[in-house]
């Protein structure tokens, strides 16, 4: 292939010179080498590509169908290598985050903006999801980095993993709700309240899960939802006991619209993960934003 793209730019430049001599002195190589070329790649497509006269050369019908063709093709490589020097500058290209929306808007706004700020010929994208899904468009290729908490099953053999910071479950209600809350519940207990959990397809739920299976109890959420935000909602207008992040709804306790129970137990805590292929080299862009998520050189959001 890579010989046939050479006769190509060799036949480019002929058939636009429309002589021999002058695009052999364009290209810096014999006259010899040109005819020589031209033969070969006359021989292999099987079709005679120019009218040789004294005066020059003259395109065929085959050879101006052939010239379309390769002009376009010509253009379009260098369009794209114009494109990979801007980007490898940072001056043109794209970026594509994968993230849960919480995450997004609570842990990566400021380096998305800071980012932003620093590139602005570089197109932001956020894909938006839950861990699993988020993986998955990494390994596809869909997402340049993502930022995802592992579970123990997942295939990690591909990824390099960068731990970002730790996430805790913890169980809130509303101020006034009929708990004591200096009272340490144990998880039995706990299991009783009417549960505003995530639903079943979240990491975090199934990391619950397990671990009040592990002490021997199922859990039976009153309420199961796909949203954190609701998670919150709810448990403040009285609806119940919500398990959390306590990471993600500080501003909420400090407000005081939710307050934390507290608990004999603790259930182990999960990390939140930046993520790259192992077997594909970054682009400058990438490399750029993952330099910033490691040297942390943002201010803290308002919730992490």
């Amino acid at each position: 292939m890579a010989v046939r793209l050479e006769l190509y730019r060799i036949f480019q430049e002929v058939a636009e010179c429309k002589n021999f001599s002058t695009a052999a002195k364009n290209l810096y190589v014999s006259q010899s080498a040109v005819s020589q070329a031209m033969k070969q790649l006359e021989g292999e497509l099987k079709v005679r590509l120019f009218n040789r006269g004294p005066r020059g050369v003259t395109l065929t019908a085959d050879g101006e169908v052939l010239y379309e063709h390769v002009r376009s093709a010509m253009s379009m490589l260098e369009s794209g290598e114009s494109k990979l020097a801007q980007s490898l500058t940072l001056e043109a290209g794209k970026l594509t985050i994968g993230a849960s929306e919480t995450v997004t808007a609570q842990y990566l706004l400021p380096f998305l903006e800071q980012f932003h700020k620093l590139y602005p010929s570089i197109r932001l994208e956020v894909t938006v999801g839950r861990s699993q899904k988020i993986l998955g468009e990494l390994k596809n290729g869909k997402v340049d980095i993502a930022f995802v908490s592992i579970n123990a099953d997942d295939d990690t053999e591909t990824l390099s993993i960068y731990p970002c910071f730790q996430t805790h479950t913890v169980f809130v209600a509303a101020p006034d709700y009929d708990c004591d809350f200096d009272h340490p519940y144990t998880l039995e207990e706990l299991s009783r309240f009417p549960l505003i959990l995530l639903e079943r397809k979240a990491n975090s739920r199934l990391q619950l899960e397990e671990f009040f299976l592990s002490h021997g109890l199922t859990l039976r959420p009153e309420i199961d939802l796909g949203s954190r935000y609701l998670l919150v909602a709810l448990a403040r207008i009285g609806l119940g006991v919500a398990g959390v992040t306590e990471e993600y709804v500080q501003s909420a306790l400090r407000r005081g619209e939710i307050r934390m129970l507290k608990t004999d137990f603790a259930i182990p805590p999960r990390t939140l993960d930046m993520c790259i292929l192992k077997a594909v080299a970054p682009s400058t862009a990438a490399s750029r934003f993952t330099e910033l998520v490691h040297a942390g050189k943002t201010e803290d959001s308002d919730e992490i």
